[in-house]
């Protein structure tokens, strides 16, 4: 009895006698399911703190060595915490950022509380004013507020 052929297009490959793969040996050359590293925003916060303080010639590449990093992936971080947009304990910002318009719209309410809420204390404390004049029979021209005609 003859053993089966290996094909030529599996060398890697061993066929049993019925002719199904019996067992594949990886191809050192090919790299399984290769997917984009994701790191954390406290990785990335730490690995800028530890490349901060590297002041020795050598000590910077050595640490991207050590972490398997590019001088790119520092300039990004760096720019996203310029931006505002890298922080302890919050995923960075994903997708577009927002229109200037709807930045200045976010001021402009944000400004509009605020002034709401210094007008709701004057309004107070004209009524408080009012209350105490009241009490204590004082007009508006004793008080100097009114009209001196």
């Amino acid at each position: 009895m003859s053993q089966p052929q290996q094909k030529p297009s599996q060398p890697h490959s061993q066929l049993t006698l019925n002719g199904q793969l019996k067992a594949e040996i990886p191809d050192p050359e090919v790299v399984p399911g290769a997917s984009r590293r994701q790191f954390t925003s406290e990785y990335k916060l730490r690995v800028l703190a530890e490349a901060d303080r590297c002041q020795e010639p050598g000590q910077l590449g050595a640490l991207l060595r050590g972490e398997g990093l590019y001088s790119s992936h520092l300039t990004r971080w760096r720019q996203a915490v310029a931006a505002g947009q890298l922080s302890v304990g919050g995923a960075a910002q994903r997708g577009r950022p927002p229109a200037a318009h709807a930045t200045e719209l976010a001021q402009v309410r944000q400004e509009n509380q605020r002034l709401h809420q210094q007008l709701q204390q004057a309004e107070l404390i004209m009524t408080v004013q009012k209350k105490l004049s009241q009490l204590l029979g004082l007009t508006l021209s004793e008080t100097g507020r009114g009209d001196s005609a």
